[in-house]
């Protein structure tokens, strides 16, 4: 008799692991649900933005693998969480960057843990209710990943580092559907989360306040600074250079005459340069750390589609490499606030070429 597949589900609380692991049974697949505890909950402000990771997270999956008679377990990985995602969330402002820990948590908690974990339980498979797609290409010799039906949300800007031995044992089951799909499939299995809201803020920093959380955790005081504009004038008094980012318009407290926004942060002079909106565009970019999917490694120039955030649309331009493994990509067409630390991730189409971590945009000659 053929061997029962199997699969670890990646339970977050949230509506679409739970579809994810219903349509895995469907599949015939012998499922078990895991949670993965990543921080203190009781050492977070708690508010009432709409974050992963609660308590209340964990019992709402714990309900659903109940339905679905599956065995559970919740997994403690808050050491790693905190040493691979909240210090280096912590250095990269302190160094002027903007990162992005969902990014790092794929990479190091849900895609390396969490595997491991799975292999040591016996199942082939991670699965996550991720929208995005995976297949092997022949033609390639490669595990590929491609962008989700529901272009509205496509998560695979927070996928790009999966490796090929990742990517062979990982599946996503939602990237067919719609988000209207699964909530359909909830509703008619009874699950009590069909309806509840998508995690959409940092579960350590639930109430967004980055620079406070940043204040708490190293018990330093960031200090206020000069606002500078273009020129080199002081315009008025920032509260501290991590608290700002490339872009950003609300909450400077400047009264300018026509809107202004945060286009450039020295840390060492602890300055904070605001400017208009024409300031912040960019064709060029500089980029490590690099992933690379549909392909073993870039050796030529090549003609992309790439996104420097989760919400842009993939715009044209053509990548180069660098030395060290680097790109440098060139946008057919000026892009807003190119920021460092933010990853950029370039495509085929609907094929995930690779993608890697924003060093520095590079000015107009």
């Amino acid at each position: 008799m053929p061997t029962e597949p199997t699969a670890l589900i990646a339970m977050s609380g949230g509506v679409d692991s739970s579809v994810a692991a219903y349509l895995m049974q469907r599949k015939g697949y012998r499922c078990t649900g895991a949670t993965m505890r990543l921080y203190d909950s009781a050492a977070v402000e708690q508010s009432k933005g709409h974050t992963c990771c609660s308590l209340e997270d964990v019992e709402d999956a714990r309900s659903v693998a109940h339905r679905l008679h599956m065995p559970y377990y919740v997994f403690n990985f808050a050491e790693d969480f905190e040493e691979k995602v909240i210090r280096k969330f912590v250095c990269s402002y302190e160094r002027g960057d903007t990162p992005n820990p969902c990014i790092d948590c794929n990479r190091y908690m849900k895609f390396d843990h969490l595997l491991r974990r799975a292999a040591e339980l016996g199942c082939q498979y991670v699965v996550t209710g991720h929208y995005a797609s995976i297949r092997y290409e022949e033609e390639r010799g490669r595990w590929c990943l491609y962008r989700a039906a529901d272009q509205s949300k496509d998560q695979t800007y927070v996928l790009y580092n999966l490796t090929q031995e990742q990517l062979a044992h990982t599946q996503f089951p939602l990237g067919e559907l719609t988000k209207a799909q699964t909530r359909a499939i909830a509703e008619e299995q009874g699950f009590l989360n069909a309806r509840k809201h998508d995690s959409q803020d940092i579960c350590f920093v639930p109430d967004g306040d980055y620079g406070a959380f940043l204040e708490r955790y190293t018990g330093k005081t960031y200090p206020p600074g000069p606002f500078l504009d273009s020129d080199g004038n002081v315009v008025g008094t920032h509260r501290g250079t991590v608290r700002y980012t490339l872009g950003q318009r609300k909450g400077l407290g400047l009264a300018m005459g026509a809107p202004v926004y945060v286009c450039a942060k020295d840390l060492t002079a602890n300055t904070v340069t605001v400017g208009p909106e024409e300031a912040l565009y960019r064709r060029t970019l500089l980029a490590d750390d690099m992933n690379w999917i549909s392909i073993p490694s870039l050796t030529a120039p090549m003609r992309v589609e790439a996104k420097v955030r989760y919400s842009q649309t993939a715009q044209p331009g053509t990548v180069y490499p660098t030395e060290g493994g680097g790109i440098r990509l060139t946008f057919d067409q000026p892009q807003r606030a190119i920021t460092p630390g933010q990853a950029v991730v370039l495509y085929d189409g609907a094929l995930v070429v690779g993608g890697g971590t924003i060093r520095a945009s590079v000015p107009e000659d």
